[in-house]
């Protein structure tokens, strides 16, 4: 079965009463627990964009302070493991601000949780391909905020 395209999705969704719209949304977020949270935030959490930012960096926190930095291999899993739950919430957000406050974050924590960037390539990588991220998105941004972010960009490219 070939999935319709958006512009026919929606449409259809014009035509049918809202009572069928709610049943519809229920019967999705059952499916994937990525639905559910999707909509967990438009629903709760899209009108206080700082607290959402601020649950993201609580929970990055933690699973920082989980990582098992025994072996570089697991570090390298655990690094991997917070960028992906970190760009999903990010995704959620579709705001480039929040993408710049996340990921700053990220690789602050990072800096700071004493881990050898410099020891392995794969983690090296993991922290250079950030900073891209984080330049690409600075540059999307108003001006004002623009010049806020470039310091702390400036800061972490110093490692």
């Amino acid at each position: 079965m070939k999935p319709a395209s958006i512009s026919d999705l929606k449409k259809e969704l014009e035509n049918i009463p809202a009572k069928k719209v709610l049943e519809l949304c229920v019967r999705i977020v059952k499916y994937k627990k990525e639905n559910k949270e999707l909509l967990t935030y438009l629903l709760f959490e899209a009108d206080d964009e700082a607290a959402y930012i601020k649950g993201i960096k609580e929970q990055i926190d933690e699973q920082f302070a989980e990582m098992n930095k025994s072996n570089l291999h697991f570090v390298k899993k655990s690094l991997r493991k917070i960028l992906r739950i970190a760009n999903k919430f990010i995704k959620y957000s579709g705001n480039k601000q929040t993408e710049v406050e996340v990921l700053i974050y990220y690789c602050q924590v990072m800096k700071a949780s004493g881990i050898k960037i410099r020891k392995t390539l794969a983690i090296q990588s993991i922290y250079e391909r950030q900073l891209v991220k984080i330049g690409k998105a600075v540059d999307s941004l108003h001006e004002d905020l623009r010049y806020d972010y470039k310091d702390a960009l400036e800061d972490l490219v110093d490692y």
